[in-house]
């Protein structure tokens, strides 16, 4: 499957000017003739939405909005069924489902871009691809909408293919080396693709890990197996047949464990270059156990597959031989497909013999060559380029823990003191206040006390002052900013940071402190570096100056030894310097200790097998930190030349033991007992002790010799094989530039379609917030117009309130007068009643007294 919101971008093409909209075409919809018969996919079951102009044909972002414009708008929406070629040379078609004539086509070579909705908005069942039109100033976008949104993908796919066998039509073309028929070498490249059942009744290519280069697989998954092969020079050979295609878990594996797989089809390619065979893999058998178990995290395994070809001029059967790294994720890890880098392809060199002569040929079927040798790209770089190999190989040998019977010591062990007696600490005091009031200078008595080693509590300061940075104010605010930068090599650097000094208690827990400090140094220094970047082993001088100063001076520290005491030297050119380097100690080997460098000679034991780490790791990666420590305090006083003295005291002390070793022995023995001798803090003094008793010279005199040999060497050498070499050296350079590129690329899309959306989601924000602000603005005038209302209205209820008041204050008064004269009134009429009543009792009394 791919990922949301996928891409995909048909490289032929770099146009884009800007040109105006227009609606939907009526002439790409005339009817047409039905389609002829070609190598096609065709989908139905989609809904044609229109097109639009665009200025930006590669931008998935405007790709994406006018997605989104037609998709809304689109008032005529037409049912169409898609034609999507599987070659380059085919076209895209639309078709109408009905009567599967032909509405329009758009050939391969005018598509640019591809890309399809998001998951979880309205757009996540519509597809668009943009083209050029009529002309190149004229760039147009085509949008669909799918009713099985899971048929996105599968169409997505298709566009891939075919784009990306036209991205690979010219180079092939253009890289083709010139047909040579009177060479007995033909070249083939053949290529391996693997292929997962996803579940929908079709087979997806897996994905490879950008920076191991390792296939993904998933466990349980029914596979194929696909070989691609394409002869590339001399004249060609006919390819007959595959009589077998087969597999195997890990690497040289012996023919006996290779398990043969069932073949499912073989033939040339629709354009006649490659000859493809394809194999059925069922993992689940107890065979292939080994590569259907989830692989550890950071981890890969090796897997081998064989194809036996049948070639019509070749006497005896021709096998390709392919090695390549594989991982198995876990179920619920989703892996992602990279339409560019889904194989791996090697280069095979078979050199052939004629058999007989065209007079003694009986008939065009006649065997004319038989196999005299076939070799591969990789075997051929190995055997040309043996020092690098033997770097890698033994610095990785050395950098690795292994299981053995006998453990090699692991790095960061030991213990070291800061108990100093009190002269030696007086001494030291003396010497750094004379020496700070003129750092320019290094006091006369340092040598001497260098040599018997700083005091363990003193080393940061000493350390700081000898390499030169009292005054690195510039590199602790580059360094700063270095930490905020993206680093090329963050994987190779996170993956050396979990086995640098294991043994030590400050960097031993993943993602504690001291190992999150040596991540931020080993990144900025690969930044700050680019022509070197980090190289394996920088983190153990990290480590050893981490643990002695901040992790800004550390840095500081670390860029002065690097520059200034040319450690990156050895690094540079193809480890040129580094050669010379085992040259020159193999000098001081014949002359200090004839009989052991004698003994070595026999052997074929040369110093790259052993030294490498010494020379690119100081001796920090094995040895116990306290002889580290003290290797660090003479190197930081005397340059990196004290390396060549640690190495003859080693091999003078170890002679006698190495003189009875074999090849083998002698290795395992610098490997294991060479660094345990020195977990004794006197055993360790001795050797320093032999060390800066020692004087190496000639050290000039054995590099110009080996320049003379050098350059006698290559002044021997044929032209072509120099031009090869010169070639392969520009090839990997190209390659790694390609690889940063496409990082670079991957990081800016994904900028963009982040900022995009950042922009989109601040946009949007922006509108609500204006909407919301204009009917708080609307509110705010219908309050200001209420509240005016209400003011006249309370004005009015006031005035009629204070006229009601007067009233009712008048008729109080009023009344008030009323009820005063009707007392009045009622009192007269009361006493003159009482009066009255008075003089009638008076009367009816007197009345009485007369009767």
């Amino acid at each position: 499957t791919l990922n949301n919101g996928q891409t995909l971008d048909n490289a032929d093409h770099q146009h884009g000017v800007s040109s105006s909209s227009w609606p939907y075409e009526p002439s790409d919809l005339s009817p047409g003739t039905p389609v002829p018969d070609e190598d096609s996919v065709v989908f139905s079951k989609l809904t044609y939405l229109g097109c639009a102009s665009v200025n930006a044909p590669r931008s998935e972002v405007e790709a994406l909005r006018m997605v989104s414009i037609l998709r809304s708008q689109c008032q005529m929406p037409l049912d169409v069924t898609l034609s999507v070629p599987g070659v380059s040379e085919g076209t895209v078609r639309l078709l109408d489902p009905q009567t599967s004539t032909e509405i329009a086509n758009y050939p391969i070579y005018k598509i640019l871009f591809c890309v399809r909705g998001h998951d979880g908005t309205p757009e996540s069942d519509c597809f668009a691809f943009t083209e050029s039109h009529y002309n190149t100033e004229i760039f147009r976008i085509h949008v669909f909408r799918c009713e099985i949104q899971e048929a996105v993908s599968r169409i997505l796919y298709s566009f891939a293919t075919a784009f990306r066998r036209s991205a690979n039509k010219a180079p092939l073309a253009a890289k083709a080396p010139p047909l040579t028929p009177d060479s007995d070498v033909f070249t083939f490249t053949v290529s391996l693709e693997i292929k997962e059942d996803d579940g929908k009744g079709t087979f997806s290519a897996v994905s490879k890990d950008k920076d191991r280069q390792s296939f993904k697989l998933r466990p349980g998954m029914v596979k194929k197996i696909v070989i691609y092969v394409q002869q590339t020079s001399n004249k060609e050979l006919a390819i007959e047949r595959c009589f077998g295609l087969l597999l195997s878990p890990g690497k040289n594996v012996k023919n006996s464990d290779m398990h043969l797989l069932d073949l499912e089809s073989m033939g040339k390619s629709s354009d006649g270059k490659s000859y493809i065979i394809t194999g059925s893999w069922n993992p689940n058998t107890p065979q292939f156990q080994a590569v259907n178990e989830e692989t550890p995290k950071d981890k890969f395994m090796y897997m081998t597959t064989a194809v036996d070809l049948v070639i019509t001029e070749v006497e005896e059967p021709v096998r390709f031989l392919l090695e390549t790294r594989v991982r198995v994720c876990s179920p619920n890890e989703r892996l992602f497909w990279p339409f560019s880098k889904r194989s791996y392809t090697e280069t095979f060199y078979l050199k052939l013999r004629p058999v007989r002569t065209s007079s003694e040929r009986k008939s065009n079927s006649d065997t004319l060559y038989e196999v005299v040798s076939l070799e591969s790209e990789t075997e051929r770089e190995r055997r040309k380029t043996t020092l690098v190999t033997s770097l890698s190989f033994f610095l990785s040998f050395a950098l690795t823990i292994l299981p053995d019977n006998d453990e090699p010591l692991l790095s960061g062990s030991g213990d070291v003191s800061k108990e100093c007696g009190e002269k030696i600490l007086e001494t030291w005091g003396d010497l750094l206040s004379k020496w700070h009031l003129n750092l320019a200078v290094r006091p006369k008595q340092l040598p001497a006390l260098v040599r018997n080693g700083v005091p363990e509590a003193l080393r940061g300061e000493v350390w700081q002052l000898l390499a030169g940075c009292h005054n690195n104010d510039h590199l602790v605010e580059e360094y700063r900013t270095l930490i905020t930068k993206e680093s090329p090599q963050d994987s190779a650097i996170t993956r050396d940071i979990n086995r640098t000094f294991p043994a030590h208690d400050y960097f031993k827990d993943t993602g504690g402190d001291g190992q999150d400090s040596l991540y931020k140094i080993c990144k900025a220094y690969s930044v700050y570096d680019e022509e070197i970047g980090y190289c394996q082993g920088q983190s153990f001088l990290a480590a050893v100056l981490l643990l002695h100063m901040p992790e800004e001076q550390a840095f500081s520290v670390l860029v002065k030894i690097m520059f200034e005491y040319g450690l990156r030297e050895l690094f540079k050119q193809n480890f040129e310097d580094l050669h010379c380097k085992f040259f020159q100690l193999e000098r001081l080997m014949q002359e200090c200790i004839p009989d052991l460098y004698t003994h070595f000679l026999n052997l074929s034991l040369e110093a790259h097998m052993y030294a490498s780490q010494w020379f690119l790791t100081l001796f920090t990666a094995k040895f116990p930190l306290y002889m580290v420590f003290h290797i660090i305090d003479l190197l930081l006083c005397e340059g990196i030349s004290v390396i060549f003295n640690v190495a003859l005291a080693l091999l003078k002390t170890s002679k006698d033991d190495l003189l009875q070793t074999d090849f083998e022995g002698a290795l395992k023995f610098f490997r294991v007992p060479v660094p345990k001798r020195y977990r004794s803090e006197e055993n360790a003094k001795k050797l320093m002790e032999l060390a800066c008793s020692m004087k190496v010279t000639k050290l000039k005199k054995y590099e110009k010799e080996y320049h003379t040999i050098r350059e006698q060497q290559e002044q021997q050498e044929a032209p072509i094989e120099r031009y090869e070499r010169e070639n392969r050296r520009l090839q990997d350079a190209n390659m790694r530039l390609e690889q940063e590129n496409d990082d670079l690329a991957h990081e800016l899309v994904s900028s963009k379609i982040a900022l995009r959306k950042d922009l989109d989601n601040a946009e949007e924000k922006s509108d609500a917030l204006n909407k919301e602000l204009l009917i708080t603005k609307q509110k705010l005038v219908e309050s200001e117009d209420e509240k005016r209302r209400l003011e006249e209205e309370s004005a009015q209820l006031k005035e009629m309130c204070r006229r009601e008041l007067d009233k009712s204050e008048s008729e109080i008064k009023k009344n008030g007068s009323i009820i005063g004269e009707y007392k009045q009134v009622n009192t007269h009429t009361h006493t003159h009643t009482h009066t009255h009543t008075i003089s009638v009792f008076i009367s009816v009394k007197e009345v009485k007294r007369h009767y």
